[in-house]
């Protein structure tokens, strides 16, 4: 058959035009992902070689057809999730999990990798259609998912995203001084213009247990130590009774300035003050972190599961180990809870291979 004849081109029209109809592209995380239906793959896969062989012209090479020319795009990059590293799964008992469990997570100095969200499935080819255009609906994505709590919601500060931790230089380790000189006379957030003194940590610069409250209260704000009230007498009980004093320990908060009249600290407070916390921590590099009710233990490990569940199971922060427990003053206001509170720092005692006993 000569190649110009009207039939050989209205035979290439007719499969090209077969083609055009069953190409499909979708967009998806800035790449682009190629579906053509299994009918339409097998009929060009069964015409191609004759096609190329009968139209191919001697001497300099034909363009090819579109369908030959265009190679199949590269995956699209995968996105990472919103979960935070490094941690169990919520509710995760103790008992299941040894408490001596080598950490998982990278050092805190270094901007951890997430998780790769999956590509989507494709989505079932659309049935084939007669008139000069095809269209399918995109398939839905996923829902992302919800919080049911208000930390989740709070803005990535630098150490989860892409920026350096404050008073780190040249990628180096942090000292608590150089934290403390980066914070300066803060006026990032509006808990600013009600506080007295900025109340930054206390406690051994290198200390292997560490304690994170929650906020400064009226007699921490006066005096600018954490923990220094009723709350803060009944912590260092706690302290002595797992057969440590408090000079050995360090404590320091979520957020260092005082939220008025002791209320909640809000998302935006958070987001300000925890770039700080997890450069104080990057800082100490403790063994084992003990996070003083949901605000401490929700904002490092980004789970918004109730304090009331989430301890006395055994997590990971940055490779280390952190156990949830109950702030000292929601103990002084129930204080049929302390039981459970001293059973959980009795697991943390056999960290450091201290004999719980009875408390003192």
């Amino acid at each position: 058959m000569n190649d110009d004849s009207p039939e050989a081109t209205q035979e290439l029209s007719a499969v090209l035009e077969d083609v055009r109809r069953h190409l499909l592209w979708q967009e998806d995380g800035g790449g682009r992902l190629l579906m053509i239906d299994a009918k339409a793959a097998a009929e060009l896969q069964r015409l191609t070689p004759s096609l190329r062989s009968r139209f191919a012209r001697p001497g300099p090479a034909t363009e090819p057809a579109p369908a030959e020319r265009r190679p199949a795009p590269s995956a699209p990059p995968s996105r990472p999730m919103d979960a935070a590293p490094g941690q169990s799964a919520p509710g995760t008992s103790r008992f299941e999990r040894p408490v001596g469990a080598a950490p998982t997570s990278a050092p805190i100095h270094a901007t951890p990798s997430l998780p790769s969200r999956p590509l989507a499935a494709a989505p079932e080819p659309a049935p084939r259609v007669q008139g000069p255009a095809l269209t399918t609906p995109a398939p839905a994505r996923a829902a992302a998912p919800t919080s049911n709590g208000m930390l989740l919601d709070v803005p990535r500060s630098s150490p989860t995203g892409s920026g350096p931790l404050p008073g780190v230089v040249d990628g180096e380790r942090p000292t608590l001084d150089q934290v403390r000189r980066e914070l300066g006379d803060c006026q990032r957030c509006k808990l600013c213009t009600g506080r007295k003194n900025i109340v930054f940590g206390s406690g051994n610069p290198r200390a292997e247990l560490v304690f994170v409250g929650e906020g400064p209260g009226e007699n921490e704000d006066l005096q600018g130590f954490p923990f220094v009230g009723a709350a803060g007498d009944l912590l260092t009980k706690m302290i002595e009774a797992m057969g440590f004093r408090r000079d050995d320990v360090y404590i320091c908060n979520v957020v260092k300035c005082r939220p008025p009249g002791n209320r909640n600290p809000e998302p935006d407070e958070i987001a300000a003050c925890e770039p700080f916390l997890r450069a104080q921590l990057a800082a100490l590099q403790p063994k084992v972190v003990v996070a003083l009710g949901k605000f401490a233990a929700q904002t490092l490990l980004r789970d918004s599961t109730p304090i009331t569940r989430m301890r006395g199971a055994w997590r990971v922060y940055e490779g280390i180990q952190l156990m949830p427990t109950f702030h000292p003053a929601y103990l002084l206001r129930n204080p049929a809870e302390k039981r459970k509170a001293w059973e959980d720092l009795q697991a943390v005692m056999k960290i450091f291979g201290k004999n719980p006993g009875s408390r003192a």
